[in-house]
């Protein structure tokens, strides 16, 4: 199993919001470059990086800085938000030199074209299924489509996907813990490698999703309160 400390980007600062809310947001740095070199110095082994203008607005404010972590860091580097066709896939894996990116919308709206960006690039590609109360949700979590995770994560391991996070979006940034039933429920149902992701507050959480059968877990708001030691947390990949 990965930890893998989330940095989200907004306005060129390290954010965080609440079940993903663009009105609900605590700056918690205003150089992510300087978090992501923390987060390597703590232990880190991958890090999961959110670029929430390219995910509101479906195009990126935020290149330099991203391009600035994969530079500094030593670490590998996957990359969520916005990324809706090939041109931008292919940049960002063939030329910026993100490890691994993760698709959303295009999961739903283009399927044929994540099929397409698994033939070329194989496992560097995930798609990420954002679920409020059992439905989808989009475009930066605007919209809501009338299918569940399940069934989604099904649809995106027959165009040969391998890899998901999964985020029940209303326990994002709550910090009042995982929903671990749901999530149990995408790995037992989809045979995929599920990467788990909201809620997360205490090491017992990461214990709990380690028994769930997850392959890593997404840790935001609990490393920039303190709730939880990133090194801690680390502590459960080798157990």
């Amino acid at each position: 199993m990965r930890i893998y400390p989330a940095i989200d980007i907004r306005g060129g600062k390290c954010v965080r919001l609440v079940q993903g809310s663009a009105h609900q947001q605590t700056v918690y740095s205003n150089n992510p470059v300087e978090v992501a070199v923390e987060w390597e110095s703590q232990g880190a082994r991958y890090i999961h990086v959110v670029d929430l203008d390219g995910a509101f607005r479906g195009k990126s404010e935020n290149e330099s800085i991203i391009r600035e972590i994969i530079k500094t860091v030593n670490i590998p580097i996957q990359l969520g938000g916005g990324i809706r066709d090939m041109q931008r896939i292919s940049y960002l894996l063939d030329e910026l030199g993100v490890s691994r990116v993760i698709l959303g919308t295009m999961a739903i709206e283009e399927p044929y074209m994540v099929e397409a960006a698994v033939k070329k690039y194989g496992n560097r590609i995930a798609v990420g299924i954002d679920a409020r109360e059992g439905k989808v949700a989009v475009k930066g979590w605007t919209e809501e489509y009338g299918i569940s995770p399940v069934e989604l994560g099904k649809r995106v391991r027959d165009m040969g996907v391998e890899t998901i996070i999964y985020t029940d979006i209303l326990k994002d940034g709550m910090l009042d813990g995982p929903n671990i039933s749901t999530t149990q429920e995408m790995v037992l149902n989809t045979g995929l490698n599920v990467i788990a992701s909201g809620g997360i507050s205490r090491l017992d959480h990461i214990g709990e999703l380690k028994a769930a059968g997850v392959s890593g877990v997404i840790i935001g708001k609990a490393l920039y309160t303190g709730m939880i030691k990133l090194k801690d947390a680390i502590e459960f990949e080798d157990r």
